[in-house]
């Protein structure tokens, strides 16, 4: 097979109705991550009062690395391609870096809400919106450093770095994540409740579960895949590989965790939903009518003459 009739063959030969179903799962699981997260992303920048507030950013920027995850499933799960270091359909390590980035995010997020609870007058101090965009920043550019240094060095180099820093990167930020988690929920159990009922209490209350929810199917999503990784590299074995990043289980996860975070972050937040239904799908189905509407006035004229 020649390299350009393999960048256009699609994830699985289309010649049975299962490769068929596999094919439109993988458009339809790019397309609701594309849409879901822009809808998102839409109603925090349309709302001055989400932009004003830190979890926001993290939130947009969440929203942000996973559309950039949508856009690229187009190319790295809807065709067959396999993203590994000496694969000619690479993707010179940019589409899991987007990934990694939704990690960075949710990461930085619970540690941003654990300070606010915890330690709410140093925090607000401390974090002003500016330097929360700082933080978003410099993970946005250290993670793109890191793609830069694996495409200047040899792929044997970059192999064994990924291997040791991935190993040694996915334990540590797991455990950190399951302890912010325990963390958190015991001060939205015990330490919250003993406040006296407040809008403030309720507010650190919503966000705090909101983001408990959202590390809980993140980690549900993304254990298998890192369990592979470290059990791989621990005993030092080249695990069983699937054909492609499409057909590949441990690898479609994250990408539904990217259509589960936006549906959570509608579900959990009043304000983003009210944004959502009255200023962003409103207008949207406002459009679409108004474009139906002047086809029917079209169609009748038409007719008429």
């Amino acid at each position: 097979m020649t390299n350009s009739s393999h960048w256009l063959s699609p994830v699985l030969p289309l010649t049975s109705f299962g490769n068929v179903l596999m094919f439109i799962f993988s458009i339809s699981l790019a397309t609701s991550i594309i849409v879901l997260n822009v809808s998102v992303s839409l109603s925090i920048l349309l709302n001055k009062a989400l932009r004003s507030e830190n979890r926001f950013m993290y939130m947009l920027s969440t929203c942000l690395s996973d559309i950039c995850s949508g856009v690229s499933y187009y190319y790295a799960g809807v065709l067959d391609v396999r993203d590994s270091f000496d694969s000619p359909t690479r993707t010179f390590y940019i589409v899991p870096t987007f990934l990694g980035l939704s990690y960075m995010a949710i990461l930085a997020a619970q540690a941003d809400r654990y300070h606010a609870v915890v330690s709410p007058f140093k925090y607000s101090q401390l974090m002003t919106r500016n330097r929360t965009l700082l933080v978003i920043f410099v993970y946005w550019v250290y993670a793109f450093l890191i793609v830069a240094v694996y495409n200047l060095v040899t792929v044997g180099m970059a192999k064994r770095v990924t291997s040791m820093g991935t190993f040694v990167g996915n334990i540590f930020t797991v455990i950190i994540m399951i302890g912010l988690n325990v963390r958190l929920f015991i001060i939205a159990r015990f330490q919250l409740g003993r406040e006296p009922p407040s809008e403030e209490r309720d507010s650190k209350r919503s966000s705090v579960y909101l983001i408990l929810v959202v590390a809980v199917f993140f980690l549900g999503t993304w254990l298998p895949i890192f369990s592979h990784i470290i059990v791989c590299n621990f005993f030092g074995s080249t695990c069983y590989s699937f054909r492609n990043e499409g057909t590949d289980p441990l690898r479609i996860l994250p990408r539904v965790n990217a259509v589960l975070t936006p549906i959570l972050y509608i579900r959990g937040c009043s304000a983003i939903r009210a944004t959502l239904l009255t200023r962003v799908w409103r207008h949207c189905c406002r459009k679409k009518k108004r474009v139906m509407l002047d086809e029917s006035e079209c169609a009748r004229k038409s007719c008429s003459t």
